[in-house]
């Protein structure tokens, strides 16, 4: 039905490539520019003033005293850092993957899409540092296709909320409340007589709790989730989550120039589900982020492993086995 890793290993060496020419494409900042030595900390020089990406670098470097407050429209980034594990965190990624079913042992090519960010519009921190708070608005959308097979879409999950995150020196945390809705494809309906299609929905309030190292090379988080509204009706509520990210020291890129630094990364996520009867589900990304000094953008190449049940549409009472190879963009 699919085609072998083997095969799924060839066609990705062209999206390494594709990663590598959109990191050169970022393009050199100027010799003089301020660098940061660290786990891909980065700044952001304007008018005078030092921004911190306080996702990857909590640490105070920025201008300010550290005890007044400021608010701020629109500000940039987030006091949390996103869960780039998490295959539902909204966020841009395009994989290329195998995916076992576990109980058919069928095996197929898919790819699989999102699109998606949490957007700012009102921040309040203490001055030059990265502790407070923040509320925004998240959209995502995520994606499945046959590849080979027939080229159909499988299914499509859009999810729209608020979330609302804080910081407070090493520890930080989001809760949010979220609409998701999933829709399958309909070329994979007409190529299924009698498929047992159902519609499926949820609100869900969700909290996380984050603690990293002062440098932010590692990070912990724990947390979960409770469905206030779901369809259909009979769908247990609850959901626990927790999870590791590591990061390395960074090293400057080969031939793309000294600004450009590159980062080892490794992120696991892990969540159990009621419904799935408390069955744990492990995602597994491995890989080198690229980032330019100065810049809030980073491109990530990793390698994925999943093993649960479907985290996608209606088919999250089957079991897959995933492996593949993704790129990731953050902004």
């Amino acid at each position: 039905m699919g085609r072998s890793f083997g095969a799924l290993w060839g066609r990705a060496s062209g999206v390494v490539i594709a990663a590598a020419l959109c990191a050169a494409s970022w393009g050199v900042a100027s010799a003089d520019s301020g660098t940061d030595q660290g786990r891909g900390e980065g700044t952001v020089q304007a008018a005078g003033r030092t921004d911190v990406d306080c996702r990857y670098n909590p640490e105070r470097k920025a201008e300010g005293d550290g005890t007044s407050w400021e608010s701020t429209f629109l500000p940039d980034g987030d006091v949390f850092r996103p869960l780039w594990a998490d295959p539902k965190q909204p966020q841009i990624f395009g994989i290329m993957q195998t995916t076992k079913v576990v109980d058919t042992k069928t095996t197929s090519t898919v790819g699989s899409v999102g699109f998606g960010e949490n957007f700012g519009f009102w921040s309040r921190r203490k001055s030059g540092t990265c502790n407070g708070i923040q509320v925004g608005l998240l959209t995502g959308v995520f994606s499945q296709f046959n590849l080979f097979d027939n080229t159909e879409l499988i299914n499509t999950d859009f999810v729209v909320g608020v979330p609302f995150s804080w910081r407070s020196d090493w520890f930080s945390g989001r809760v949010r409340f979220y609409h998701q809705s999933s829709h399958l494809g309909d070329q994979f309906l007409q190529n299924r007589p009698g498929f047992n299609a159902f519609a499926l929905s949820f609100e869900e309030l969700e909290g996380i709790l984050s603690f990293n190292t002062p440098d932010g090379g590692v990070r912990v988080y724990v947390g979960g989730g409770y469905l206030v509204h779901r369809k259909p009706s009979y769908l247990d509520r609850l959901r626990a989550q927790w999870g590791l990210e590591l990061r390395g020291r960074e090293y400057p890129a080969p031939y793309l120039g000294k600004e450009i630094k590159l980062v080892p990364v490794l992120g696991t996520d892990f969540k159990a589900i009621e419904e799935q009867q408390w069955s744990v589900n492990a995602n597994l990304l491995a890989g080198v982020e690229w980032f330019r000094t100065g810049a809030t953008r980073r491109l990530r190449v990793l390698i994925n492993y999943y093993y649960g049940y479907n985290p996608y549409g209606i088919f999250f009472t089957e079991k897959v086995q995933n492996v593949g190879i993704g790129m990731y963009l953050s902004f």
